[in-house]
């Protein structure tokens, strides 16, 4: 039984493109959970074998709402905040996510699918008119989710550029000033705060006047929760699925092979999006978002005493080889790529998976059928990555057919 040893410094170095660096491999290899200290806040456990990650996942001793504050071992210069469902427990977390289900359907994304579709199909034919070469991340895989989103949240578009910056300045792990990281907030809270104003004035068909409405008319949300849930949904379906986008356009068009194989059977493309979302670490930190244990618990090997975090690396935990064989290969026809944790597990499952599953099937689907003959611009090699956040993201991706 593992019960201490001398944490080490995490996130473990710089990944290079897509990779994870060998020390998850060596985590998963060892005894026990691994001991790392993060930039902020005190030691924690770091969990890499799948088992062991939904283990945490699951296991109502591991809190998420004792963990958030400014002490939360974190990469992140921005602290949690408690009033988005990822920092809740149950029964508020329960009872939030409800209320959130309600009007986050999935009549409402299947909605949206077809619209989505055209939206894309649109983009890429600007793309073909305007000819090679074209930068795929802005004249897709940025604009169809903010896209989406602003249909799906009821935001002006034109609104988009101020997004894209507000994330950016708080996903950032060290290029911004906690002073920026502070204003962005600030700014957003009180752009999500207007909205909702102006949604209780002029509702429309849209998720942020049914939340609204949902709040008015039967008192199941306070206005922070309220707030707090469109801050959410807005950065977190944005910057996510765009560099998802992003990062699977790079893996099929880095190994032609594969976008062959799926450009000759086009139905293959759902399990396709599934095995890349089980491949690919969308995050250059494999865990994020620790729990506290609320007594002793026996993960593995390790001892988690009362009190102490554990990391669930999800990414990590998506290239164990005990679960998926030769886990590093993209195979489109591994049976069981649907049982990746790319949208976690447990209840805090990603309530947004089936809208981003939705996107990601409809951007590489269109790219496939609408330019069968697309290829990198450049060797992949010469391909730039941004750093000072947690997000792999690429700087630019030109494509020409």
């Amino acid at each position: 039984m593992v019960v201490h040893e001398e944490p080490v410094p995490y996130p473990f170095g710089t990944p290079r493109g897509l990779e994870l660096v060998p020390a998850y491999r060596q985590a998963r290899e060892g005894a026990g959970l691994t001991r790392v200290r993060l930039p902020f806040g005190p030691p924690a456990w770091l969990a890499t074998r799948y088992e062991d990650v939904k283990a945490v996942l699951v296991d109502p001793r591991f809190s998420r709402a004792a963990v958030v504050g400014p002490d939360e071992p974190r990469v992140l210069l921005a602290p949690n905040t408690p009033d988005t469902l990822l920092s809740m427990d149950p029964p508020e977390h329960t009872r939030v996510r409800r209320v959130v289900a309600g009007a986050f359907t999935a009549r409402r994304v299947e909605r949206l699918r077809e619209w989505t579709q055209g939206v894309a199909e649109e983009m890429v034919d600007a793309v073909r008119r305007q000819g090679p070469p074209a930068d795929l991340i802005e004249s897709l895989a940025m604009p169809l989710p903010i896209t989406v989103l602003c249909q799906l949240l009821g935001v002006v578009y034109t609104d988009r550029a101020r997004f894209r910056e507000w994330s950016s300045t708080l996903l950032s792990t060290g290029h911004r000033s906690p002073e920026e990281v502070e204003a962005a907030e600030r700014e957003i809270r009180a752009y999500v705060s207007e909205l909702v104003a102006l949604r209780r004035d002029q509702p429309g068909d849209d998720l942020i006047s049914a939340l609204v409405h949902m709040r008015d008319t039967e008192d199941r949300l306070t206005e922070r929760e309220l707030v707090g849930l469109s801050l959410a949904i807005l950065v977190a379906g944005y910057e996510t699925t765009a560099n998802t986008i992003v990062n699977m356009s790079y893996t099929l068009l880095a190994n032609p092979a594969l976008f062959d194989q799926i450009r000759a059977t086009p139905e293959l493309i759902p399990k396709a999006v599934e095995e890349l979302l089980r491949a690919l670490p969308l995050t250059v930190p494999a865990a994020l978002f620790a729990r506290m244990a609320t007594e002793d618990v026996q993960i593995g090997a390790t001892l988690v005493k009362a009190g102490e975090s554990v990391l669930p690396g999800s990414m990590a935990a998506n290239q164990d080889e005990a679960v998926f064989p030769d886990a590093r290969r993209v195979d489109f026809s591994r049976a069981n790529a649907g049982a990746h944790l790319a949208f976690g597990h447990g209840v805090h499952h990603c309530l947004g998976a089936q809208l981003a599953r939705m996107e990601l099937r409809v951007a590489i689907g269109t790219l496939v059928t609408r330019l069968p003959g697309l290829r990198l611009a450049v060797p992949a090699e010469e391909i730039t990555w941004r750093s000072g956040t947690i997000i792999r993201a690429i700087s630019s991706l030109p494509v020409t057919w």
